[in-house]
């Protein structure tokens, strides 16, 4: 199976879409197709045993769209910048070309009714001049007829064809009837030029609007495309060499200075220096750097000079992950979507049906032909297939912006529609709840000072790997204590160390390595339950036959955990911890942060089979773990939120990606996962609602009742605005402040 991105152009509504993905879902070996309006990009899933991509690319041209394959190791520059910036201008230059020339039409017209002083021209020459003028605003405007027409052909109508029909109908019938005027056949007649013009400039002025509006639902991807920097300065052969980023390889020595931005992914080798990640993570303070320490590609070097070695460049850096995680979430859509689609596949054929029905109605009724004509056109110039097109993928894409801003990924539209539903969040505790390192918590002192316990123990662990004993000698370094030579290290599986300093055996161990050493732990015995309920591990630490004291090391929380968990709740979501450890330390953590559910002593291949007991339970079920052990958790969970400062395996495996390890941001990615939602349930209201209300208007059901006929041209200017109304209301997104 193989994915690829390609571009599609020509597309101007959801019927576009529709019909595109419709063709190739037909074809064997397609698995996925999505094609988005938007960004103009189709997200391909295929057997090339089964299908080429020349055949799919062909498929595609038959339609009548333009379609060029884009490869996924795409550079940081945004290549269809100046494509955009073409377009709009040509979209300007149509709308006042056309807006210039239906002028002097809209004031013959309007002058009449005004009562306005018309030039003798124009009273002598007014039917020629309209046509002129006309002709001339189609001919700007021609692209519009050019692709209604080539669709009609194909019997594959979408929203230019709707416009194609109305206005080349009111058109030539003008045409003819200016004729039959200037030859007498007839006396008086109404013409529609300033109709065909009207409507022609306020698509003009739709589609123009339209383009600049859609460029800035994607001001997210410019952003983060323009965060690299465009050169790097390597060392070669203790030479300082600037060359651009794209010739950087994997293991250069990269030198960064002070106010610089780091160029690609890496590790410190020599310097310090505090770096500002904000851009990537969200974090607002500067993060420490030195030896060995890992940078972030697009980061800011603030204070001192930095060497590193690159460790990721191009498409392999976190930055091109995240942007190739946000693009592919703006191409993505919503189980919401789905009817918007479903509608659109069948709206053009519809309007053109009910406006032919009107326009029949209207004539057997007995009203006029320039009546029925009248209708006919209106409805289908008010007929917008483009605001239901629009309403979604515009949603998606600011929503997943403003989550990438905040250091949030959200990586498609299931996954922003899951969200809104989920009401069990279960957090792993290890990395995800607690800080995954263990650190002294307590020293009690029996028949030594705290400072001796500490001095001794750290004595006794410094050669050893195990966690715990590391945060015995970390504590002790912290407290600049020194630690004496010891004798005759040995490990006893289980149970602890045994050692000889000065002469003595130390001990440092469980119960039962006390009590297998005639030591009397009975005095101690009700401490060490109490630092055991606590989620700690207490260890013994004797001399001789004498207890000297007890440490406890535990894995403390995380700085917002208890606060993330207290929101949830006020969310009305329930909360449990999944882990390896026992009950006591479950419990222990569950306590002190809130939580409702203790699932223990659960080894990685089970958590999964834990989160499908709770939904079979009847809940939609979050999962948020460290990406690595909990991938099977995480892919079994309704919604699979994943934390790791964006390592690859989180990246992979969860539908939300929190680049901090800030758990507050859980909070964050489920409220903005219900904001976007809500725009997309507004949007796809109006965009229905205009479109239930406008085609009966326009057919003219009002008429019997008030004497009112929608002008096509009125209706024109509803149906421009309307995709740019949808718009605007995704626009108004960029308000969100987060809970």
């Amino acid at each position: 199976m193989i994915t690829k991105t390609f571009k599609v152009r020509g597309m101007h509504c959801a019927s576009c879409v529709a019909k595109i993905e419709n063709a190739l879902k037909r074809e064997d070996g397609i698995k996925s197709i999505n094609v988005n309006l938007v960004t103009e990009k189709a997200y391909l899933e295929f057997e090339p045993i089964k299908i080429s991509m020349a055949r799919i690319l062909k498929i595609i041209e038959k339609l009548g769209y333009k379609a060029d394959e884009e490869s996924l190791e795409r550079g940081i520059e945004d290549h269809h910048k100046k494509e955009k910036e073409g377009e709009i201008k040509k979209l300007r230059k149509r709308f006042v070309t056309a807006m210039l020339f239906s002028l002097p039409i809209i004031y013959m017209v309007m002058g009449k009714m005004l009562g306005l002083p018309m030039p003798m021209l124009f009273e002598k020459y007014g039917f020629f001049i309209q046509f002129v003028l006309a002709t001339v605003v189609i001919l700007a405007a021609f692209d519009i007829w050019r692709m209604g027409f080539k669709n009609l052909l194909r019997l594959s109508p979408n929203m230019d064809s709707l416009i194609f029909v109305g206005t080349a109908v009111a058109y030539f019938y003008s045409v003819i009837a200016s004729v039959l005027v200037f030859i007498g056949k007839v006396i008086e007649v109404h013409l529609y030029f300033e109709s065909v013009a009207l409507i022609l400039v306020f698509i003009s002025l739709g589609k123009y609007l339209e383009a600049i509006t859609k460029g800035k639902t994607s001001e997210a991807i410019k952003k983060l495309i323009g965060l690299q920097p465009k050169e790097a300065t390597i060392i070669k052969d203790n030479e300082e060499i600037r060359i651009p980023i794209s010739e950087v390889k994997v293991g250069d020595i990269i030198l960064v200075k002070p106010g610089e931005k780091i160029p690609v992914d890496g590790v410190v080798t020599s310097g310090y220096s505090g770096v500002d990640e904000k851009a990537i993570t969200g974090e607002s303070m500067p993060v420490e750097k030195k030896k060995d320490d890992e940078v972030i590609g697009a980061t800011i070097n603030k204070t001192g000079v930095l060497k590193f070695r690159a460790t990721k460049v191009g498409k392999d850096t976190m930055l091109a992950q995240i942007i190739k995680i946000v693009e592919e979430a703006m191409g993505s859509k919503a189980p919401i979507q789905l009817l918007a689609d479903k509608v659109s596949f069948y709206f053009v054929p519809a309007v053109i049906g009910i406006a032919v029905l009107a326009f029949v109605v209207w004539l057997f009724i007995g009203q006029p032909f320039a009546f029925s004509l009248t209708v006919f056109v209106a409805v289908l110039i008010i007929a917008c297939p483009c605001a239901l097109g629009l309403a979604t993928p515009t949603a998606v894409m600011m929503g997943t912006g403003l989550a990438a801003k905040q250091g949030i990924l959200i990586k498609g539209g299931k996954a922003l529609e899951i969200a809104r539903d989920v009401n069990v969040v279960i957090f792993d505790k290890t990395g995800t709840l607690t800080k995954g390192e263990p650190v002294v918590t307590d020293i009690v002192e029996i028949q030594a000072s705290k400072d001796k316990v500490l001095q001794i123990a750290a004595s006794v662990e410094k050669n050893s790997e195990h966690p715990l004993a590391q945060a015995i000698v970390k504590k002790a370094k912290e407290e600049n204590i020194e630690s004496f030579a010891v004798q005759d290290f040995k490990a006893i599986p289980g149970k602890g160390v045994e050692v000889v300093l000065q002469s003595q055996k130390i001990l440092l161990g469980t119960r039962k390595l006390m009590i297998e050493n005639q030591i009397d732990i009975n005095p101690i015995e009700n401490k060490m339950i109490e630092l055991e309920d606590q989620g700690k591990t207490a260890m013994l630490l004797s001399r001789g036959k004498k207890l000297l004291g007890v440490i406890a090391v535990a894995d403390t929380l995380k700085e917002y955990s208890k606060d993330a968990v207290e929101m949830l709740h006020k969310m009305g979501k329930k909360v449990g911890i999944i882990t390896g450890d026992n009950q006591r330390v479950g419990k222990a953590i569950a306590r002190e942060v809130g939580i409702d559910y203790v699932l223990a002593e659960v080894l990685p291949q089970e958590k999964s089979a834990e989160i499908e007991k709770l939904q079979k339970q009847g809940n939609i079920v979050a999962m948020v773990g460290d990406g690595i052990n909990d991938a099977p958790a995480l892919a079994q969970a309704d919604l699979g939120i994943a934390l790791g400062s964006g390592t690859d395996v989180a990246i992979e495996t969860g539908e939300i990606v929190l680049i901090k390890d800030d758990l507050r941001d859980v909070i964050t990615a489920i409220d903005l996962s219900k904001y976007t939602l809500r725009k997309i349930k507004q949007n796809l209201f109006w965009a229905f609602f205009y479109n239930i209300v406008g085609i009966p208007i326009a057919a003219g059901v009002l008429y019997p009742f008030t004497g009112w006929l929608l002008n096509p041209a009125v209706a024109a200017t509803a149906m421009a605005f309307s995709s740019v109304s949808v718009i605007s209301n995704t626009l108004l997104m960029k308000k969100y402040r987060g809970v």
